[in-house]
């Protein structure tokens, strides 16, 4: 699926965390992800992201191809293209089509295997050839050690690449680049690449995996941890490595996972061992995965995290992404198990808030998206286009959503509420405010941005709206064709 704001403004923020002095110098790139409009396609010209690969073989040299159509001396990298899964993954596609190095060649350096080592911002002349007029890339550069045992065969993109070069730092082509990489240790031992999932929901409660007890035949026996594992050569990234764990230890798949960091544990041997840890929502009941390593998964709270065996660094790593979380996922101490759960109906309980889009056309039809079979909110059931609020207003989160899953672009002054639906699927759930919104005007054609959560867009005539449409959408459209503003489902009576 193509890349996402969310997964572009974590990554730049997680570089910012390391670089806070460059916050400034990349005003125009943060401006430029608070706009609704797709920075990571290369016909957004207001500016729109590239990826390089900054490669250093065993003797600390850095690789750099002679790009054609500039006539200049670069790092091999390039544009994102629909297909791409992550950043770091668009800079190893454009290494292995314009060298032939294969991702597999190259292992992501040591505390850089969720960053940027690099972010640069330049301007590109206008080139009628291809009616592109002058525009601005932002350029994120992704650091990679070539494996000393590796004999790699170089075939060159002949239409874009006429040579390579392997550099000395002090000759490397960007100014910023030269910087950073004088200051970098370059005699590095080789060290195993591992990534995990780090896995909340809505209620801000944690997913962790109760290890197996074999002592001396597996790491952390008998401990809560997270879902992960150590690198194998079929993953191209870090993110592959931790999307093939997910899958093969639980069966479970989830969209938009982010960068969060990079993590350090000590291995039975007491060896220090990087972690690059990633991000991601998922709302599902652990009981329904198929787990094939360890013992159990359960959700907890983080507050919870002291009443079990737990690595001290893991704790500590969910609660500093608890602390960070926005106030509609905040979490609760002292929660009971899932099954166990009720409020009381007079205590304060977190509602989320979920926003959705009523696009109606002249003909009086109206937008719907039909969730993909594996969704774990209704599956293979219709759907307005809708998402959670994060740390945003309701109306950005609606453009976001909107130009994220469906390519629609939507202006804050076309904007309106008709309906707001409070909302439970059933006694003791955690409820939910669904705010809709009509956009009076848009630009673009629904697309399948995210074909993950969404297998189809289709315009429906409301008085012939389909059978499997969620329950409360029904109510909600025929609330605004009925000029209603408020309706509730799910309370009883």
């Amino acid at each position: 699926m193509p890349l996402s704001h969310d997964h572009i403004r974590t990554t730049v923020e997680t570089y910012l965390a390391r670089h806070p002095h460059e916050r400034e110098q990349l005003g125009v790139l943060l401006d430029a992800l608070k706009r609704p409009t797709d920075i990571a396609s290369r016909t957004t010209f207001t500016g729109h992201v590239t990826c390089g690969a900054i490669v250093l073989d065993p003797l600390g040299r850095v690789l750099h191809v002679l790009h054609l159509a500039s006539g200049k001396v670069l790092a091999p990298g390039g544009h994102a293209e629909p297909s791409d899964e992550s950043l770091a993954g668009t800079a190893l596609r454009e290494l292995h089509e314009e060298t032939g190095i294969p991702p597999q060649a190259v292992t992501p350096w040591p505390g850089y295997e969720t960053m940027p080592f690099d972010i640069d911002i330049h301007d590109i002349d206008t080139n009628p050839g291809k009616g592109e007029p002058d525009h601005r890339h932002f350029d994120l550069r992704f650091l990679f050690r070539l494996h000393a045992t590796n004999e790699v065969e170089v075939r060159l993109q002949e239409e874009e690449v006429g040579g390579i070069e392997w550099r000395p730092v002090d000759r490397a082509a960007s100014p910023s680049l030269r910087e950073k990489l004088r200051k970098l240790p370059l005699q590095v031992e080789p060290e195993t690449a591992n990534a995990s999932a780090l896995i909340y929901n809505d209620r801000g409660e944690y997913l962790l995996h109760l290890r197996d007890y074999f002592p001396g035949e597996i790491w952390e026996p008998g401990m809560w941890s997270l879902l992960g594992g150590g690198r194998e050569p079929q993953d191209a990234t870090l993110e592959h490595t931790v999307r093939r764990e997910l899958d093969e230890e639980a069966g479970l798949s989830i969209a938009g996972l982010t960068p969060f960091g990079t993590e350090y544990a000590s291995d039975d041997a007491g060896r220090t061992v990087p972690i690059a840890i990633y991000v991601g929502r998922w709302n599902g009941d652990p009981r329904d995965l198929h787990l094939t390593e360890g013992v159990m998964l359960a959700w907890f709270a983080p507050d919870d995290l002291d009443r079990l065996r737990i690595a001290p660094t893991t704790r500590d790593l969910v609660r500093r992404h608890a602390a960070g979380l926005p106030t509609s996922t905040a979490p609760q101490s002292g929660l009971a198990p899932q099954e166990e759960r009720r409020a009381s109906p007079h205590s304060a309980v977190l509602n989320v808030i979920g926003v959705h889009l009523y696009l109606e056309r002249p003909d009086g039809t109206v937008l719907l998206g039909l969730r993909h079979p594996d969704s774990a909110f209704a599956p293979s059931t219709w759907h307005v286009l809708a998402g959670h609020c994060e740390q945003e207003s309701a109306v950005a989160c609606l453009i976001r959503e909107a130009q994220e899953e469906a390519g629609l672009h939507i202006e804050r002054q076309d904007v309106e509420l008709v309906h707001v639906v409070h909302h439970i699927d059933k006694a003791g759930d955690q409820p939910r405010m669904g705010l809709f919104f009509r956009a009076r005007a848009w630009s673009g054609e629904p697309e399948l941005r995210e074909p993950d959560k969404c297998t189809q867009w289709r315009f429906w005539d409301p008085a012939t709206l389909p059978d499997n449409l969620a329950p409360y959408t029904r109510v909600a459209i025929g609330k605004i064709q009925n000029g209603e503003l408020y309706s509730e489902t799910g309370w009883p009576a």
